[in-house]
């Protein structure tokens, strides 16, 4: 997506947003990248082909025989979540790529916090789904066309997920915040209780995933191939000896329990700019009404 000169404000505020994470030092320094297998196994698609391990980095291949996922071997309970990606390139209509974290049973209880990129047809840009599922309700879709091509080139996708907060980062800029208000809101979603697993996979999505399913994958433009890097896990592993909630958990600290103020201007720029659904804003979809969040976004 080609930006204009109304974008330069907007590109600035991001450059500086991503200059102050930079210089918080809150965060440890990333040490040499971690290999596939260290925190991570194959869950479907292990036939040498559709999913490829090599070292740092897998591609998952997508044709009309299959797709492939891969999942940690933790489940986690709180921490700062990432994986870069670079996503299939061309025709992608019905490809979609995803990277999330669930619970498990994957059951009409379960928690889930998607990154789901939802392919189209050559020359249309990608689209980005975000969606949380909380005792196992969803139908909390945010979407967006993001300020720069996702299949040229590998970008970092992540999730914060504390006490305080789900935030959701495309490199260092917010797209969804969500706070966790159940102590004073009763009603409220937050994913608190359960512990998650982190996954990702490349599938077919014909069935919804472009123009509401009315343009399916055309196999003849396959196979589809995404990249995935970034195998470290910065989370509190359930079982371990620190509660997953600990203050002395580094992504759990002051500097993680809210947004700043740079961050929060960027992130309404993002929902300015580049956001085109929002199911806060789809009041049809609620009898004229909007879920209980949405009043505290």
């Amino acid at each position: 997506m080609v930006g204009s000169k109304s974008d330069c404000p907007w590109l600035l505020l991001r450059l500086l947003v991503v200059l102050l994470v930079a210089a918080s030092g809150s965060a440890p320094v990333a040490e040499a990248e971690a290999a596939f297998d260290e925190n991570y196994a194959v869950q479907w698609g292990a036939d040498g082909y559709h999913l490829v391990i090599r070292g740092t980095e897998v591609n998952i291949t997508m044709d009309q025989n299959s797709g492939a996922g891969f999942r940690s071997k933790s489940m986690y309970g709180s921490g700062f979540f990432h994986m870069r990606m670079k996503l299939p390139s061309g025709y992608t209509a019905g490809v979609v790529t995803t990277f999330y974290l669930i619970s498990q049973p994957e059951d009409g209880s379960r928690d889930e916090v998607d990154f789901e990129f939802l392919g189209d047809k050559a020359g249309v840009p990608v689209t980005l789904q975000t969606n949380v599922f909380v005792n196992g309700r969803g139908d909390r879709e945010q979407r967006l066309h993001l300020w720069f091509d996702p299949a040229a080139d590998f970008h970092d996708y992540k999730i914060l997920w504390n006490p305080y907060q789900l935030v959701m980062f495309v490199d260092d800029t917010p797209v969804r915040v969500l706070r966790n208000l159940t102590a004073t809101v009763p009603g409220y979603p937050f994913p608190a209780k359960q512990t998650m697993l982190i996954r990702a996979s490349v599938w077919d999505g014909s069935g919804w995933a472009t123009d509401g399913g009315r343009t399916k994958v055309d196999w003849s433009q396959g196979p589809f191939t995404a990249g995935y890097r970034g195998f470290d896990v910065s989370g509190c592993a359930s079982g371990g000896a620190t509660p997953c909630g600990s203050p002395d958990l580094w992504w759990n600290g002051a500097g993680y329990r809210n947004i700043t103020a740079e961050q929060r201007a960027a992130y309404e720029g993002v929902k300015k700019h580049y956001m085109n659904y929002d199911y806060c804003a789809d009041k049809g979809r609620f009898n004229n009404t909007v879920p209980i969040e949405c009043n505290y976004a």
